[in-house]
C-alpha cells in the first residue's frame, strides 16, 4: 500500500476534446487514512495557537495541502 499523502492518476484524454489536456492528475489524502486507531501519547503542538493555527493538536495529523500548480504536473 503506498502511504504517500498525494495520490497520481492518468485520466482518458479523448481525440476530439478541444481543450489542451491534464495528462496527470493529483489528489490529496489525509493523513489519518494511514494510522489506523490513534496511538496513545503521540506528540502534540506546544502551543494552543499553534495547535489551532494547524487545525490540530497532534503534529502527526497536520498536513500542508500543496498549492494547486504542484498538483498539476
Amino acid at each position: 500500500m503506498d502511504n504517500t499523502n498525494t495520490k497520481y492518476y492518468y485520466p482518458y484524454i479523448s481525440p476530439f476534446d478541444p481543450c489542451k489536456p491534464i495528462v496527470i492528475k493529483s489528489y490529496s489524502t489525509p493523513p489519518h487514512l494511514y494510522m489506523g486507531f490513534q496511538p496513545p501519547n503521540l506528540p502534540q503542538f506546544s502551543t494552543a495557537r499553534e495547535a489551532l493555527f494547524r487545525g490540530t493538536l497532534w503534529p502527526a495529523l497536520y498536513d500542508t495541502y500543496p498549492p494547486e500548480k504542484a498538483r498539476e504536473e
